[in-house]
C-alpha cells in the first residue's frame, strides 16, 4: 500500500458497494481506480496529473464522474453507518450542526456550457456563491457524538446557516439491518448562535428532538421588552454545549483531504461525491 491509497480494511468495507461491468472487456481493476481517485482528493491534483499506476487519467475520471451521478459514495457512508455503527450501537446520537466555508479555485467557476454565460444563475446551480472571500461554497455538517459524518449540504458560500439547518437535519437517514424504517431523527442536536430561530424551534419541537442553542442577545431583549408575552427562555444545558467542539474537529479531519479544503471541481455533484468518499473514509477508520 502507497500512501494516500486504501488500506486493505478500507477496501474490503468499500468494495462490494462499487457498481461492476457484466459485459464488455476487461476494464482497469477498481481498487486502482478508487485510489486514484482517493489520491486526487487526498492531494488536489487535477485529474490529469495523476500519477501512471492509477491507469489512464481519463479512465479514473470518467468513473468517478459516473459514481458521482449514481450517488455511489453516498449510499456507501449510508452503508457504512448502518452496517459497521449502528448495528452495534456505535452511533452516538447527540448530533452537532454546523458550517464551513471552502474556497473555491479559479479553475472551478467555469461551469457554464461552451458559448454560453457562467452568471449567478448558473453558480447557484453548483453551489457556488460571493463571500467576503470571493466564489465559496459553505459545506453544511451534521456529525455524531464521536465526530463522524451523518449528513452532508452544499449551498453557495453567502447562504446563512439557519436557513439550511432543516434541509441538511432531513438528510440523515441511517438504514436498518434487516426490518424496520431507516432512522433519521437525532436524539438532540447542538448546535450554535447562527441556529438560534424560533422555526427551527419549532421544527425540532414538532418532531421530538431535543436541542442545545444559545439564545441571540437581541432576542433575549426583544423576550425581556414583551414581559411575561415574551414567554420562558428557552432551555440551554452549558455541559451539553461545551461538546459542540467535537463538530469543529470533524471539519478539520475532512480539511486534512486538500481536494476538499479547496474546492477544484466545476460541478456540486462531482464536489459533493468527494466529500462523501472523504466522509466514508473517516468511518472507515473508526470501525
Amino acid at each position: 500500500m502507497r500512501r494516500h491509497e486504501l488500506t486493505d480494511l478500507e477496501w474490503e468495507l468499500l468494495a462490494p458497494l462499487i457498481p461492476r461491468a457484466a459485459t464488455g472487456r476487461p476494464r482497469v481493476p477498481d481498487r486502482q481506480v478508487i485510489n486514484g481517485m482517493v489520491y486526487k482528493i487526498r492531494t488536489g491534483v487535477s485529474w490529469r496529473d495523476l500519477p501512471e499506476r492509477y491507469g489512464p487519467w481519463q479512465t479514473v475520471y470518467t468513473r468517478f464522474r459516473r459514481y458521482a451521478l449514481d450517488g455511489v459514495f453516498t449510499r456507501a457512508l449510508q452503508q457504512i453507518q448502518a452496517g459497521y455503527a449502528d448495528a452495534v450501537g456505535d452511533i452516538d446520537w447527540l448530533v452537532q450542526i454546523d458550517s464551513t466555508i471552502v474556497r473555491a479555485h479559479q479553475h472551478s467557476a467555469a461551469t457554464g456550457r461552451k458559448g454560453g454565460s457562467t452568471g449567478r444563475t448558473n453558480r447557484n446551480d453548483h453551489a457556488l456563491g460571493r463571500s467576503r472571500g470571493g466564489l465559496t461554497t459553505k459545506i453544511h455538517l451534521a456529525c455524531d457524538g464521536r465526530g463522524r459524518p451523518l449528513a452532508v449540504l452544499l449551498t453557495p458560500g453567502q447562504r446563512h446557516d439557519s436557513i439550511c439547518a432543516r434541509p441538511l437535519l432531513e438528510r440523515i437517514r441511517v438504514p436498518r439491518i434487516g426490518l424496520g424504517r431507516p432512522r433519521c431523527r437525532p436524539d438532540q442536536v447542538v448546535a450554535d448562535k447562527a441556529y438560534s430561530s424560533r422555526g427551527f424551534r419549532a421544527y425540532l419541537r414538532k418532531r421530538g428532538i431535543a436541542c442545545t442553542v444559545p439564545e441571540k442577545t437581541d432576542q433575549k431583549r426583544h423576550r425581556h421588552n414583551r414581559g411575561h408575552r415574551g414567554g420562558r427562555p428557552p432551555a440551554f444545558d452549558r455541559q451539553i454545549y461545551r461538546r459542540r467542539n467535537v463538530v469543529e474537529r470533524c471539519f478539520n479531519r475532512l480539511k486534512g483531504f486538500r481536494g476538499i479544503a479547496t474546492r477544484y471541481d466545476k460541478t456540486a455533484t462531482s464536489y459533493e461525491a468527494a466529500v462523501n468518499l472523504a466522509s466514508f473514509l473517516l468511518w472507515a477508520r473508526s470501525v
